[in-house]
């Protein structure tokens, strides 16, 4: 797999978070006044988000829905790696928006997409997360019980 480059990383003071690379949403800028309130009940909570280095393919009914060299792997204290992928790398035409929304204290409030002849609520994104977040901003998550698969395997 190709090395993929990286810009400067925000160096943010918060122990919870990790940088990430330019290229994935661009550096963090510095607080716009959203941080996450999380951390202040919290400090402990960790989350750490960097470039994935798999290439990441969802698949539905037979179908890859989403094919991705550019995913980021979020790693959350007591939750399993997600991986969020770019709009572009997502079959969109596969996806109907949702109703339904959800809120995090770490990263903000979540909207929903549900599969095309398929279940309800399967992708979710943050597309105004707090500060702290905003590397995954617009990117797509699926669960993975209502997908075929997540398969995430280095080239």
């Amino acid at each position: 797999m190709k090395e993929l480059q990286t810009g400067q990383p925000f160096k943010n003071d918060l122990p919870h978070f990790k940088s990430f690379p330019a290229k994935f949403g661009g550096p963090m800028k510095p607080s716009t006044g959203n941080p996450a309130p999380g951390y202040r009940k919290h400090p402990g909570h960790r989350i750490e988000a960097k470039p994935a280095k798999e290439r990441v393919r969802v698949t539905f009914n037979g179908e890859v829905i989403a094919d991705s060299r550019e995913a980021i792997k979020l790693e959350e204290s007591g939750h399993p790696a997600v991986y969020y992928l770019p709009r572009k790398d997502v079959k969109m035409d596969r996806l109907i928006r949702s109703s339904h929304r959800t809120h995090c204290p770490f990263k903000g409030d979540a909207a929903y997409f549900s599969l095309m002849n398929g279940p309800d609520n399967a992708v979710w994104t943050y597309e105004q997360p707090y500060d702290e977040m905003s590397v995954i901003k617009d990117r797509l998550a699926f669960y993975p019980g209502k997908v075929d698969s997540i398969f995430a395997a280095r080239e």
